[in-house]
C-alpha cells in the first residue's frame, strides 16, 4: 500500500461506479452501527453521479436507514441551487430526492450568497454538529487534470486558512467563485475516497500518487487522513502509467 492509501482499480466506469456505491454502503453501514448516524461529505462530478444514481435504485436503496444518514459537500460552485452547475443539485438528481431522506438531514453549502459568508455559515454547521474539527464519516473526492481536489487548486497552499475550516476561493481558470472545506476537515475523516476514471487522468494521477509530494502543485496530495482510511477507486484506463497496480 502507498503511503497516500490503498489502490482499487477497476475494469471500467461502470464497475467503478458500483464499487463506489458499494463503499458508500459498507461505511454507512460501519457508521450506523457505531454511531447510530452516517455523516458523508459528496463530491460533484460525473464519476460520483453514477454511483450516486446506483444508490437510487434496488437493491442499494433499500439498504441504508437514509432517516439516519446526513448528507454534507466537500465543496461548491458559487452557484443557485437550480444551476446546473451546482453540486448540491445534481445529487438532489441523482439520488437525494429519490431514497427519501428527510430534508432536514441535507445540508448544502449556500452558493446563492457572499462567497465568504456562506464559507463561514458552513464551517459553523460543520462544527456544530461534527465537532472542532469535524469528524465526517465519509468524504468523497474526485482529482481534476490539473491535480485538484475539492476546490483546493494548485498555486496556494492548500492548507491556507486550514483553522476556517470551510474557505472562499476564486478559481481562476474557471472565472468563478467557490467554496471548499479546506485539508484539516478533509484529514479528520474516518474514512476518505478519491474515485478517478478515464486516461486523461492518468499522468496526474501518477503524479499525485507516486510522485514527489507537492501540494502546492498537486493539492490532492495533501489528502492523508490522521487516523482514517484512505481509498483510490480508479479504472483501468486512469491507472495506466502506475507502477503500481496490485487490485
Amino acid at each position: 500500500m502507498s503511503r497516500r492509501g490503498k489502490l482499487q482499480i477497476y475494469r471500467d466506469p461502470d464497475a467503478l461506479a458500483q464499487g463506489l456505491a458499494d463503499l458508500f454502503i459498507t461505511t454507512g453501514r460501519i457508521a450506523l452501527g457505531d454511531r447510530g448516524a452516517f455523516a458523508v461529505a459528496l463530491s460533484g462530478g460525473n464519476t460520483p453521479r453514477a454511483a450516486y444514481e446506483l444508490l437510487a435504485q434496488e437493491p442499494r436503496r433499500n439498504e441504508l436507514s437514509w432517516s439516519d444518514v446526513f448528507i454534507y459537500f466537500g465543496d461548491e460552485r458559487c452557484v443557485p441551487p437550480t444551476d446546473e452547475q451546482s453540486n448540491y443539485r445534481m445529487a438532489q438528481k441523482a439520488f437525494l430526492d429519490a431514497v427519501g431522506i428527510p430534508p432536514a438531514n441535507v445540508h448544502r453549502i449556500r452558493g446563492e450568497i457572499d462567497p465568504e459568508k456562506a464559507a463561514n455559515e458552513y464551517a459553523s454547521i460543520i462544527r456544530t454538529d461534527l465537532g472542532d474539527p469535524p469528524r465526517f464519516d465519509l468524504v468523497l473526492l474526485g482529482l481534476g487534470p490539473d491535480g485538484h481536489t475539492a476546490s483546493l487548486f494548485p498555486g496556494t497552499p492548500p492548507d491556507t486558512d486550514d483553522g476556517a475550516l470551510v474557505r472562499a476561493v476564486y478559481a481562476q481558470s474557471q472565472a468563478m467563485w467557490r467554496v471548499t472545506v479546506t485539508p484539516m476537515v478533509l484529514n479528520a475523516a474516518h474514512a476518505v475516497a478519491f474515485a478517478v476514471e478515464g486516461a486523461d487522468k492518468a499522468a496526474v494521477l501518477c503524479a499525485v500518487y507516486e510522485g514527489p509530494r507537492d501540494p502546492t502543485k498537486y493539492p490532492a496530495q495533501i489528502v492523508e487522513p490522521s487516523s482514517g482510511q484512505l481509498t483510490w477507486l480508479v479504472d483501468d484506463l486512469a491507472a495506466g502509467m502506475l507502477r503500481e497496480k496490485a487490485h
